[in-house]
């Protein structure tokens, strides 16, 4: 039992996990009627575990292959077919990361024309020469498309962490060929540092910028549009969106152009939030749709799409709007779980409200890490603690 226990506290460690308190009114219990339509299944059962994976992606470069980040600081790859039964190893920089708890490779994102430049980004922490984040550059070797060159790094963005949890780690391309970034806020407990409201850091935001072009002092450009460019106050002109605590994952529906972030909660509430341009998610004024600390001025502030408290979980995991054509059911429904319960649920809009949530499924113990899409947008889970992949199928 100690060893079990061990071990949960180590996992928990790594995602940001909190303590089960008892559920808040409004808890959101979905219905279980749509539980017995799919199952869980090994998505390649031949292929061996990957060490603590964080991140399932693909280049749209027409190889059918899939792409798996260990938070140790590896990248593997191998062929998308289910019989697949050997990874390789495209990029390690372990010697590069510091994997403790929330720290370590934590994103992965390919360019737009990764077919043409060969060019790949990450998101990860270091320690050395200071405790921070990364965001580099990386391309793939010149004589072997299943490797990355380690020697081709080039350092785009850092920018110092205060503490050793909530570091978002997410990176993707969005319609617009931008890259954005979830930074999360740097850490402890209730933001002592007030970097959810501090348009003068980096931190607690999604940033957005331009990486096919360079600036007079950087190595990417500020897009035209971003909210606080020509600013007179200090905000960064890198910010895109504010007010967030933890932006574990998120997604890009490219039917839709919207970008759908999980933000895990503090000790009350997880949330879904639909970002927009210039929007203010309210950490550490509020968590979820309540105050996060007597009351609060909530105007401005942009509410969840969906909140749930501690009774269906505690560290929300985001996911994708399925586009998966193997899943006819789940189309155009956000898919999303939480790390503590394994609760995997489906979420229904309608015109960016809420219709309804619906338990789909559920993973064994504290472990469901992250959601992934391969270059077809069918849909996978990552589990943190065997290393397996996971998908849905039609429940016999």
């Amino acid at each position: 039992m100690k060893i079990k226990l061990i071990l949960f506290a180590t996992i928990c460690i790594a995602i940001g996990c909190k303590s089960n308190n008892p559920g808040q009114p409004g808890d959101s219990q979905a219905p279980p009627a749509e539980l017995g339509k799919y199952a869980i299944a090994q998505a390649f059962p031949n292929l061996p575990s990957i060490n603590k994976p964080v991140e399932l992606t693909a280049p749209n470069d027409g190889t059918n292959r899939i792409f798996v980040v260990s938070q140790t600081g590896v990248i593997h790859q191998f062929a998308n077919a289910a019989t697949v039964n050997t990874k390789t190893m495209f990029l390690d920089i372990s010697t590069k990361v510091v994997s403790n708890g929330e720290m370590g490779l934590l994103g992965l994102a390919f360019a737009p024309d990764y077919k043409t430049s060969g060019y790949f980004y990450v998101n990860y922490v270091r320690k050395n020469p200071a405790l921070e984040t990364v965001i580099a550059r990386y391309k793939v070797s010149a004589s072997d498309p299943n490797v990355a060159d380690p020697n081709s790094e080039e350092i785009l963005l850092t920018y110092a962490q205060p503490f050793e949890n909530h570091k978002g780690g997410k990176l993707a391309f969005g319609n617009d060929n931008l890259l954005y970034i979830a930074t999360g806020d740097g850490g402890n407990g209730g933001d002592p540092n007030g970097n959810g409201q501090n348009k003068k850091t980096l931190l607690g935001k999604i940033l957005r910028i331009d990486v096919s072009k360079a600036a007079v002092s950087a190595k990417y450009a500020i897009p035209a549009d971003n909210p606080f460019v020509g600013n007179t106050d200090g905000s960064r002109h890198e910010i895109y969106a504010y007010g967030l605590r933890n932006p574990w994952r998120f997604s890009f529906d490219q039917t839709t152009g919207l970008l759908w972030a999980a933000d895990v909660g503090q000790s009350k509430a997880e949330e879904i939030d639909i970002i927009e341009k210039g929007g203010n998610y309210g950490w550490v004024t509020m968590e979820g749709n309540d105050c996060y600390s007597g009351n609060c001025d909530k105007a401005g502030l942009k509410l969840p799409v969906w909140s749930y408290g501690r009774a269906a979980g505690g560290s929300i995991t985001g996911g994708f709007v399925s586009r998966d054509k193997n899943l006819p059911g789940l189309a155009g429904k956000y898919v999303f779980g939480d790390f503590v319960s394994g609760n995997i649920w489906a979420l229904t809009t309608a015109n960016n409200v809420a219709v309804n949530n619906d338990l789909i499924g559920k993973v064994s113990g504290s472990s469901l890490s992250s959601f992934g899409e391969d270059s077809q947008k069918n849909l996978y889970i990552l589990n943190y603690s065997d290393g397996k992949i996971y998908k849905f199928v039609p429940a016999p």
